[in-house]
């Protein structure tokens, strides 16, 4: 086995494994997760503004 065959291995394996994750993370099961993610920013946003109301309040 050449050089030339080990990097032709080499990109068939590397090409296979972008294949696997593009078909895992576009599949209908980690949809509810991904966008439980990416929902998960505002809601720290407004416990941040809660707690801070919460501070100014006791200031008073």
């Amino acid at each position: 086995m050449d050089y030339g065959t080990l990097r032709g291995f080499f990109a068939l394996l590397i090409l296979a494994l972008f294949i696997i994750i593009v078909i895992w993370s576009y599949s209908k099961k980690r949809k509810s997760s991904f966008d439980n993610a990416a929902k998960s920013i505002f809601e720290e946003e407004d416990r941040k503004e809660k707690n801070n109301e919460q501070e100014t309040n006791k200031n008073v």
